[in-house]
């Protein structure tokens, strides 16, 4: 499976009681959805036991697709102290799992995520979930009734296009005028 990627990025929408996941493969520089679901877990009353069955669902979506790296959603600052810690703890585990498994991880806010989809920060799940289907082609009978899922695959198409950005060393210039100071030896008077 991995092999037919140049590269595969797992996207994670962290929750305590449904956590999303989606799998981008990149071939010839173009992401194609390959899988996205979601783990549920209010059916589990303890905490912790919520916390070892994102650790164990997150290991075992990274052996079998291989990724090669992780974007997650940052969590975002809520009114409710104790919904953000329990938030920000499922986010820790599903990082650890990738970190178990040496995948590098990006975290992205979800402002950000949405920006990147729909070119609008404040686009609501359905508009994302919209763009995905039209931008990645996806079937509608594909599409998930939890829209955590399109949550997740919307991180994992941010992080790809914000690692496809060209990247400029720190001593680029940042004007003509900064570039002529840089590089006297390449302008002709």
């Amino acid at each position: 499976m991995a092999s037919e990627w140049d590269k595969i990025i797992i996207g994670i929408d962290p929750g305590t009681n449904v956590m999303g996941y989606g799998l981008l493969g990149i071939k010839s520089k173009k992401p194609q959805l390959i899988a996205m679901g979601v783990i549920k877990l209010n059916r589990m009353d303890d905490h912790y036991m919520r916390l070892r069955h994102i650790f164990d669902r997150v290991s075992g979506l990274i052996d079998s697709y291989l990724p090669d790296e992780m974007a997650i959603e940052a969590p975002f600052f809520g009114v409710n102290v104790q919904s953000m810690l329990k938030l920000g703890r499922a986010q820790g585990v599903a990082m650890v799992a990738a970190l178990k498994h040496d995948v590098p991880i990006a975290e992205y806010e979800p402002r950000k995520i949405k920006m990147a989809i729909t070119s609008n920060g404040g686009a609501s799940k359905e508009q994302v979930a919209a763009m995905l289907q039209r931008t990645l082609k996806i079937d509608k009978e594909e599409m998930p009734d939890f829209l955590d899922a399109t949550d997740a695959l919307a991180a994992a198409l941010c992080h790809f296009y914000e690692s496809s950005k060209p990247v400029t060393a720190s001593g680029d210039a940042k004007s003509w005028k900064a570039f002529v100071n840089q590089n006297p030896d390449r302008v002709k008077k």
